[in-house]
C-alpha cells in the first residue's frame, strides 16, 4: 500500500512539474532573445549583448512608458488592496440574501470580454473627455483589479476566526481598535497577495488600456505592442523581461516575505 501511495505521488510530481514547464517555459524563451546580438527573434541567439537594454534605457519613450505603467500600477495597488478588503469583509459578514448576488457582480469584470470592456470604457470616457488621463486609467485599472483582491482577501477571512473579535471587545478594545489590531494582521496576507495580483494585472493590461491610450500617455505593454507591429526590434524582448522580472519580484516578496511572517505570527500567537 504504502509503495502503491509512493508511485502515484511521483507520477503526480512528475505530471505537475511537467505542466508548470508547459505553462511557463514560453514566457521565459523571451529572456535569452532580450539578449541577443542581431537584430532577429532567433531562438536560441547566435550571439549575445546587451544593446536591446542599452537601447530601452537610453530611448525617452519607452522609459516614459515603462514610468507611466509603475505608477498606475502602484496608484492601483494602492487603492484597490483597500477597496477590495472592505467588500470582501462587507461580503463576509453580510447577513443578506443578497450577499451570494454582490459576491458574483464584484466578478463581472473577470467574466466580461475585455474587447467588450474596452469599447465601452472608451465610449464613456470619449464622451466624457477622460481618454488619456492618467486618473481614468487608474480607475478602470483599479475595476479590473478588485475582483483578485477579494478573492485574496475571501481565502484569508476563510480561516479567520470571529470569536478573536469578541475577546478584544471584552477585554475592552473598541470597533476601531478591534479591526487594526486583530483582523487586519490576520487577513494581511490575503490583503498583500490581492496587492501584488493588482499590482501585476495594472502592469501588463492591454486590450482594454489600448482604448483610453492618447500620443501623451502610453503604458509598457501597449508601446510593445506598437512596437511588434511596426519592426523587428528585440528591445521588446528586453521590456518583456522586465515585466517578467517585476512579475517574478512581487510573487517572491508575497511568498518569502509576506507568508513568512504571517506563518511566524501565527507560530506566535
Amino acid at each position: 500500500m504504502n509503495t502503491s501511495k509512493s508511485a502515484t505521488r511521483i507520477i503526480l510530481g512528475i505530471v505537475a512539474i511537467f505542466i508548470c514547464i508547459w505553462l511557463v517555459a514560453p514566457m521565459f524563451v523571451v529572456v535569452p532573445i532580450s539578449f541577443t546580438d542581431r537584430a532577429s527573434f532567433q531562438f536560441p541567439p547566435q550571439g549575445y549583448s546587451m544593446r536591446w537594454y542599452e537601447k530601452f534605457f537610453s530611448d525617452p519613450n519607452w522609459l516614459k512608458a515603462l514610468g507611466n505603467s509603475v505608477v498606475i500600477g502602484l496608484l492601483t495597488a494602492l487603492i484597490a488592496a483597500p477597496l477590495g478588503t472592505i467588500a470582501a469583509l462587507a461580503i463576509n459578514r453580510s447577513k443578506s440574501r443578497f450577499a451570494a448576488w454582490a459576491q458574483g457582480a464584484m466578478l463581472t469584470p473577470m467574466i466580461i470580454p475585455a474587447i467588450i470592456a474596452g469599447a465601452g470604457v472608451y465610449t464613456m470616457f470619449l464622451n466624457a473627455g477622460l481618454v488619456g488621463n492618467m486618473a481614468a486609467f487608474v480607475l478602470v485599472h483599479v475595476c479590473l483589479a478588485l475582483p483578485l483582491v477579494v478573492i485574496a482577501v475571501n481565502a484569508s477571512l476563510a480561516g479567520y476566526d470571529p470569536t478573536l473579535e469578541l475577546a478584544a471587545a471584552s477585554l475592552g478594545a473598541n470597533r476601531l481598535r478591534t479591526f487594526f489590531t486583530v483582523t487586519v494582521p490576520l487577513i494581511a496576507p490575503g490583503v498583500a497577495a490581492g496587492a501584488v495580483f493588482a499590482f501585476v494585472t495594472s502592469l501588463d493590461e492591454v486590450i482594454i488600456s489600448q482604448f483610453m491610450v492618447s500620443p501623451t500617455l502610453q503604458t509598457l505593454p501597449i508601446a510593445m505592442y506598437a512596437s511588434v507591429t511596426r519592426d523587428t526590434d528585440p528591445t521588446i524582448a528586453a521590456a518583456a523581461t522586465l515585466i517578467i522580472a517585476a512579475v517574478v519580484i512581487g510573487f517572491l516578496f508575497y511568498t518569502l516575505v509576506v507568508q513568512r511572517l504571517a506563518k511566524r505570527k501565527g507560530g506566535a500567537e
